[in-house]
């Protein structure tokens, strides 16, 4: 990444490992010498740590999974497959 905007762009996806091996290499190379991106990257880490946390213990109104289904043109049963 040659700076600290296109570092953060990538931001999600690093998080979500979905950078080709190339662009992570890039994105650990920037956040070794820039402060600002580390704490940037270190927050929304934890953020996204305590959602997925929190989530587990929220249950899913009634019908709501049906209609995600439907919005992906997924049988009931197939979402466990995913």
């Amino acid at each position: 990444m040659a700076d600290c905007n296109e570092t953060l762009r990538e931001l999600e996806r690093f998080l979500d490992h979905e950078l080709p091996p190339s662009a992570k290499h890039a994105v650990d190379r920037h956040l070794d010498g820039c402060l600002d991106c580390l704490q940037a990257f270190d927050f929304h880490a934890e953020l996204k740590q305590v959602i997925a946390t929190k989530a587990r213990y929220v249950s899913v109104p009634d019908g709501l999974l049906a209609r995600i289904e439907a919005c992906f043109g997924l049988e009931p049963d197939d979402i466990l497959d995913l």
